[in-house]
């Protein structure tokens, strides 16, 4: 049963109104440009931060409230400062800490109907909720998402194009196969976050269960490094500047294979390559316009 007291609002959303809260540092700093922070990614947890100086929104809380707080001051960021939580979907490394966050700091919720109906009863009471469609961008204040549908064993698993002060990035994690739909979505994009999970040879060798082994693998599963080195050869534009490897498997790769595999797409481009860690928040990247 969902929980009472949300407030829903079914087709083209539009941001509650709010002031902006907060005024740290960081986004002083970048008041016109586009900022992101992958504050984690892989098995555990997700988090990626992304503000354009004024509006601030989380994509994805999977960890305990009190861990994103700490990695958010680790880069000299508050969640009171956040405009929004925006949900992929509905696995726990992705929505863990959605409802304390939302209610500690009154933040409201975005996530597809169907995403919520499934984390209902673990995200418990919101501050508020809104219902966004993937397949129709929306906006919070200044920035503009458009949320696009991916091949995962998810109730409505979307990834995500931002676009802010001038600067568009592209979100695509959990995602068993690339379709020409994601292609689409991550054209023209100055920073990509790409999912990079396992190395193939790493996974049918190691501990995990056949089955597991099988979805991972499988069209609603995880991409391995060659996957995202193909997907990136599809998306990257001279304008790319930042590629992060996201979601990568702690037991089923490692960051040099991850790197090593997909850089190839890379050759002779000026883009950064870097993977996103579990444990610890990775840089602050600013895109000035």
């Amino acid at each position: 049963m969902s929980p009472p007291a949300e407030k829903a609002v079914s087709g083209r959303p539009q941001a509650p109104a709010m002031a902006a809260r907060g005024c740290d540092q960081a986004e002083s700093a970048a008041s016109t440009a586009l900022s992101v922070c992958v504050l984690a990614s892989g098995s555990k947890g997700n988090c990626v931060y992304v503000s354009d100086g004024t509006t601030s929104i989380l994509i994805d809380a999977g960890f305990p409230g009190r861990e994103i707080e700490a990695r958010m001051a680790a880069r000299g960021l508050s969640p009171a400062s956040l405009s929004a939580l925006v949900l992929s979907h509905e696995h726990s490394d992705h929505f863990r800490g959605v409802g304390v966050l939302s209610r500690r700091f009154d933040i409201p919720v975005y996530a597809a109907e169907k995403t919520h109906r499934a984390a209902a009863r673990s995200l418990g009471r919101l501050s508020a909720l809104v219902h966004f469609e993937p397949g129709r961008s929306f906006s919070i204040a200044g920035l503009v998402l458009a949320p696009f549908s991916t091949s995962h064993d998810a109730a409505d698993p979307a990834g995500f194009a931002v676009t802010g002060a001038g600067v568009k990035i592209g979100l695509a994690t959990d995602l068993g196969v690339v379709t020409n739909l994601v292609v689409q979505h991550l054209k023209d994009c100055r920073a990509l976050l790409l999912e990079a999970n396992h190395d193939p040879s790493m996974l049918m060798d190691g501990p995990y269960p056949w089955d597991l082994k099988q979805r991972i693998k499988g069209r609603t599963g995880h991409l391995a490094n060659e996957d995202s080195r193909d997907l990136l050869g599809r998306v990257l534009s001279p304008e790319t500047s930042h590629v992060v490897l996201c979601h990568l498997s702690e037991t089923n790769n490692t960051p040099e294979k991850a790197l090593r595999g997909v850089a190839p797409a890379l050759s002779g481009h000026r883009a950064r390559l870097s993977a996103a860690h579990q444990d610890h928040p990775g840089e602050l990247i600013v895109l000035a316009p």
